[in-house]
């Protein structure tokens, strides 16, 4: 049975941010859930904030935008499952910056912030069960299908193959597993399927997420209306 046991009195005022903070729900329409490390689980609004070692999940039609501490974002879209490994960053401290991420399932454009600009290519990673992507200062796509990308089209309308794909919109990205490394520019796609190096695809046969200009329904299309957004945040069990 679902309980809900309400945070702040559910008055939508969120906590003040603190010092261990990742990120903060900038945008929100539709189901964005979280559990912490400790095993709560938690439906999180406008101005939740979210730490290292959280799980965050996106229902059906949901789509959620987190502003990092450093400037960075990343936009989760419907059906996506997202753990946050680790995160740091230190003003002062550069050398201290990790922003450690996995994509287990679904798709997400994201916006690097100053770890991923000011320190070496070690401190950011983006593991999926194919590959791990790296960044140099850069906004890219990258979708994970298993048997569920109906929803999604590549630039000439076909369903995406089970895989890893990316796709740059700003500056590069290199993504690597035990079979090999593969580096992309802008404007460039790739992908990485099940027991295979990462390649690169002709701009047809790739999927438009960072690049999308509305094959894929963009998130701007949904997250500027705020379609059921919540007003509070609770736990649930």
């Amino acid at each position: 049975m679902l309980r809900f046991a309400v945070l702040l009195l559910c008055a939508g005022l969120a906590l003040p941010g603190l010092a261990n903070d990742a990120a903060t729900v900038s945008q929100l329409a539709g189901v964005l859930s979280v559990r912490q490390v400790d095993g709560v689980v938690k439906l999180l609004a406008l101005n939740s904030t979210v730490r290292a070692g959280d799980l965050l999940s996106t229902g059906p039609k949901s789509y959620a935008r987190l502003k990092f501490v450093d400037g960075g974002e990343l936009t989760l879209r419907p059906n996506t499952q997202l753990r946050i490994d680790d995160f740091r960053f230190e003003q002062d401290k550069p050398e201290q910056d990790n922003a450690f991420f996995q994509l287990l399932k679904g798709g997400l454009r994201a916006v690097t912030g100053l770890v991923g600009k000011r320190n070496n290519l070690a401190a950011y990673k983006m593991t999926t069960p194919t590959a791990t992507i790296g960044i140099r200062g850069t906004n890219y796509g990258a979708l994970y299908c298993q048997d569920d990308c109906a929803d999604y089209q590549t630039n000439t309308g076909q369903v995406p193959a089970n895989g890893l794909h990316v796709d740059v919109h700003e500056g590069q990205i290199v993504v690597s597993n035990a079979l090999g490394s593969q580096q992309y520019e802008a404007g460039q796609f790739g992908f990485v399927g099940p027991n295979q190096p990462p390649l690169p695809v002709p701009a047809s046969a790739g999927v438009p997420i960072a690049t999308d200009r509305g094959i894929n329904r963009p998130p701007e299309t949904v997250l500027g209306e705020q379609a059921d957004r919540q007003n509070f945040e609770c736990t649930m069990e």
